[in-house]
């Protein structure tokens, strides 16, 4: 194998003509106690800046998304919005319901309920047809949207009164019971991933370096940069609000992949730099000689994976936005770490960065065995391995195309909580307290009564309907003229049943249109959860390929930029896009199936969540560029040192291999706990990240990265720009 040439050093004459990351580098590594100071008190005052003001949440009306979205604007512009309602169901544990039982703790519960200020009002008593049950039913005395934050004072009387009527079971659930329920169980289980992450990485990272003390770098690191990520963030949040949900565990999953990587490339290139000179040179100059070379990849690695993310922004959703400004902060702050204050903890760990004789016997890329080994196949018959890794990624990509999308509904919600588990209760007790359509509608006040016979009329229609809930008198909210009214109509099928969305296409197609849409200038729209979940995955699925688009065309120009070859920038491009259709075509293929729920305890739901492709896609492209670019950069230093195209492309992979592994295996650790997670999007995002991560460096990097790049040698499209530089050295 040829043997390695030292790059040439930069400049040390005319220090303004260096690289900005060589002379940061250069002052970080000189002035070390101020670096790691100032970046200290960075983040500190990030972090209390962003704690003093808080996080801004955005508006209730900004997740309005289609006709579901201008239904429920034209109900609260009108008065006529749904309240919060949640509903306590007593039935009993053992044997038939004791009727005077029932009937005692349905009093006693509409006492204390009547008792609270967050309760505006407490129905009758209702038994179920069959009498083995009783629900009570509160609305509460704020708007729905805002209930949330007020719904545990009716659940600890729920509570209480359970305990006054041991011999009954009595349990509550509702939407914003329900809310509160899977929010503090989600906290607690994405708190547990990050408690079983943070030991794998710094084991992982401790067998790559063969130090505790070099092992805790990156992840110091990376941790640092969440921290003042998450500042930043909530002090953005008042000019860009938060969406809430799982935003602040994506960051910090991004945070930690960045965070890790940039660490990870850098310190092994000031390793490289070490052992080149013997160790004799000092630190400093190796970490000037790094920040030419890995802190020119990082810089440029950052600009790609966040213009990967800006992508999300063009989804018109305020999820997205916000995971995408989240995800932008991070990676801005984890590229400034990596060039600021990194090179001055690594002067500051001395000779120690050498690690143990382990580690320097195997620090050389080119006594690599094992990866001399795997590559062999792909540089020595390339359009043999390059065909079978194309029939391995496309094989698993083909299932996307058969991938349905919808919104989660409560049926896929762990059954394991309790609020869930009373809620099928109910539902199986009172079908008419489950799902249901809202029909909103306005006229002229003139028309007030043409309008009020029209919804008769329409109700009438949909109780001939067997998709319909028959119900002893109509769901109806009237405004104070008369001039809007909402109509609510049950259906006895969850959210995602596809019997669900038939009945929502009955109405909006015929049973709407030929009563309400009869009156001259009436305006009207359906809402509900089937509409939200039909018109929330329309819209995902409208936006998809514009986003993909964007990518692939912003991904190809910085390619193009950084390598001066248009044939590697598509390469590049084509080969990351590979790792995304593999991984949506895989999850297709395990959680629309039901073949695999044991393997992963999840009962499956028929379709994928319709934020997951996007979130996989943007998530799993951006890892993929920084891999991408990791390797392509030291195969083009290895080219303008004069090695040949295929030594160069040995060589490159061989001496970034072991970076993109231990970087891949510390994400996969992160993503596979996500699967743990009880919640069925969370478990196929975990999955779909998980085996994109490994298909990336596994059948991209080690097989169809080197065999196409050989082809491309043979083809004679080796750039001209990465040939040797005929600069004096």
């Amino acid at each position: 194998m040829t043997s390695q040439t030292a790059p040439p050093a930069p400049a040390r004459a005319g220090a303004s003509r260096r690289p900005f990351t060589v002379r940061i580098a250069a002052w970080s590594a000189a002035h070390p106690w101020k670096a790691i100071i100032g970046w200290t008190l960075f983040v500190a005052v990030c972090f209390g800046a962003g704690t003093a003001a808080g996080t801004e949440q955005v508006a209730f009306s900004d997740f309005w998304i289609g006709e579901a979205g201008e239904a429920e604007a034209m109900a609260v512009d009108n008065g006529i919005a749904a309240p919060a309602v949640e509903h306590v169901l007593i039935t009993s544990p053992t044997g038939a319901l004791d009727p005077a039982a029932a009937e005692a703790a349905a009093a006693d519960l509409t006492e204390r309920m009547s008792a609270l200020p967050e309760v505006a009002a407490v129905s009758a008593p209702v038994t179920a047809d069959h009498g083995d049950a009783v629900m009570v039913s509160m609305t509460m005395s704020m708007p729905s949207h805002e209930a949330v934050d007020h719904v545990e004072p009716l659940l600890r009387t729920t509570a209480a009164v359970q305990e006054a009527h041991p011999g009954l079971h009595i349990a509550e659930t509702g939407g914003k019971s329900m809310s509160v329920e899977l929010n503090d169980q989600l906290g607690a289980e994405l708190a547990g991933v990050e408690r079983f992450t943070l030991p794998i990485t710094l084991a992982i990272l401790f067998v790559v370096f063969g130090s505790l003390l070099l092992a805790g770098v990156p992840l110091l690191l990376a941790i640092s940069s969440i921290v003042a990520a998450l500042g930043v963030y909530a002090l953005s949040s008042h000019f860009f609000p938060d969406a809430g949900g799982a935003v602040a565990s994506v960051l910090a999953m991004i945070g930690m992949a960045v965070g890790v990587d940039y660490s990870l490339f850098y310190l092994k290139r000031v390793r490289e730099e070490r052992l080149r000179s013997g160790g004799d040179d000092r630190l400093a100059a190796a970490v000037e000689l790094a920040a030419a070379t890995a802190g020119r990849t990082i810089v440029t690695s950052g600009i790609a994976v966040i213009v990967s993310l800006a992508g999300l922004y063009l989804v018109g959703d305020v999820i997205f936005s916000s995971i995408a400004t989240a995800c932008i902060i991070v990676v801005a702050i984890a590229m400034a770490s990596s060039l600021t204050v990194l090179p001055a903890l690594l002067v500051k760990t001395g000779r120690r960065i050498d690690g143990g004789k382990l580690l320097r016997r195997r620090a050389n890329p080119g006594q690599s065995r094992l990866w001399t080994v795997l590559l062999r196949p792909s540089l020595r018959r390339p359009a043999v391995t390059a065909v079978v890794g194309l029939v391995v990624m496309g094989g698993l990509a083909v299932p996307a195309l058969a991938m349905t999308t919808s919104v989660e509904g409560k049926e896929t919600f762990p059954k394991s909580l309790q609020t869930i588990g009373a809620y099928d209760d109910l539902v199986a007790a009172f079908p008419e307290a489950g799902v249901s359509h809202s029909v909103i509608a306005t006229v002229d006040a003139a028309d007030a009564e043409a309008l009020a016979a029209a919804v008769a009329r329409l109700e009438a229609a949909a109780q001939e309907s067997a998709l319909f809930v028959a119900t002893d008198q109509p769901r109806i909210r009237v405004s104070q003229d008369g001039s809007a009214i909402a109509l609510d109509l049950p259906v006895p099928y969850p959210t995602s049943d596809p019997r669900a969305e038939r009945s929502l296409d009955l109405l909006r197609d015929d049973l709407v249109p030929a009563t309400i849409g009869e009156i001259e200038g009436a305006d009207y729209a359906v809402s509900g959860e089937p509409a939200y979940a039909a018109d929330y995955s329309a819209h995902q699925s409208s936006r998809l390929f514009l986003v993909v688009g964007f990518v692939l065309l912003a991904t190809l120009v910085i390619m193009l930029i950084a390598f001066r070859s248009l044939v590697f920038a598509a390469l590049s491009m084509v080969l990351n896009l590979l790792s995304t259709l593999a991984a949506w075509g895989a999850m297709v293929l395990v959680f629309q199936g039901t073949w695999a729920e044991g393997l992963l305890d999840f009962d499956s739901p028929g379709f994928i969540g319709s934020r997951t492709p996007l979130l996989v896609f943007a998530i799993l492209f951006g890892l993929s560029l920084d891999y991408q670019l990791f390797v392509m950069s030291r195969i083009r230093e290895a080219a303008k040192r004069g090695l040949a195209p295929r030594e160069a492309v040995q060589q490159g992979i061989l001496s970034s291999a072991s970076v993109v592994t231990s970087a891949a295996v510390i994400m996969m650790s992160v993503f596979v706990a996500f699967v743990f997670i009880d919640r069925i999007e969370m478990k196929q995002l975990g999955f779909a990240l998980a085996l994109g991560v490994l298909l990336d460096a596994v059948i991209v990097r080690v097989m169809m990265l080197p065999a196409l790049m050989s082809m491309v040698d043979r083809l004679g499209r080796w750039p001209a720009d990465w040939r040797p530089s005929t600069r004096t050295r």
